[in-house]
């Protein structure tokens, strides 16, 4: 399954009212590190459908929920179980830990 992109509207269905983990990608267009890492969560969403939701969340269109958390640089992987947030990564990494990472939080 593709990755899903997620609004401050969606947020709350999409991400906290899941019933399995979603890992959400807070970036921007003019970020050169998330674009770099955007093929490979394209792909690890594929690899890992079954276990989490893969969501991106573009914080110059949507600025409520990053303000909330407070994420101040980008890109930045939260991973969200059962409605809370118990995990997070900063920075652009190669695929293979970046997959590490998310399956050693699942």
């Amino acid at each position: 399954m593709a990755t899903i992109n997620v609004t401050d509207e969606s947020f709350k269905a999409d991400v906290l009212e899941s019933d399995k983990p979603v890992l959400v990608d807070f970036w921007a267009d003019w970020c050169g590190p998330c674009k770099m890492i955007g093929p490979s969560l394209e792909e690890i969403s594929d690899e890992l459908s079954d276990q989490l939701t893969i969501a991106k969340m573009d914080i110059v269109e949507n600025t409520g929920v990053p303000t909330d958390m407070g994420v101040q640089s980008i890109p930045l992987m939260v991973l969200f179980k059962n409605g809370k947030p118990v995990a997070q990564k900063l920075g652009a990494a190669p695929k293979n830990q970046l997959k590490g990472w998310i399956e050693s939080e699942l």
